[in-house]
């Protein structure tokens, strides 16, 4: 069972609101519907705090699923997201250089058009990426 349903399971359970649990551990109703929804998954702070509120092991919500298991391995994996990050900015620089360049060698609208939303693109993902970090 994936954690977005053992977390909806267990507030029907325990007869509460989506908003009661939230102001039990200090985050908007959104979050949690977004959490049962699997839109997106809670960090282990808001984890421990729904295993306490709904008193289910740690180990039954984290191991129960896992999708949310892949996520904590790849949001804690350190090496693997300096790798990603790495590679984005070499990626981006280069289409930088790469626009300058053929702004020299083919002045054509069309061409220049790509490359710049091409390093727009890139440029925005480089950005939410270093958000991501922080």
């Amino acid at each position: 069972m994936s954690i977005g349903q053992q977390l909806k399971q267990a507030r029907i359970e325990a007869q509460m609101t989506q908003e009661q649990v939230a102001e039990k551990i200090f985050v908007s109703r959104q979050s949690i519907s977004n959490w049962e929804n699997e839109k997106n998954y809670p960090d282990i702070m808001s984890v421990i705090h729904l295993s306490d509120l709904y008193e289910i092991s740690l180990d039954q919500l984290l191991k129960g699923s896992d999708s949310y298991m892949k996520h904590l391995n790849e949001s804690t994996n350190i090496v693997k997201s300096n790798q990603k990050l790495f590679v984005l900015i070499v990626a981006t620089l280069f289409t930088m250089i790469a626009t300058l360049l053929l702004t020299q060698w083919f002045p054509e609208k069309v061409t220049l058009i790509v490359v710049f939303t091409l390093s727009t693109i890139l440029a925005g993902i480089l950005y939410k990426q270093i958000i991501r970090r922080f």
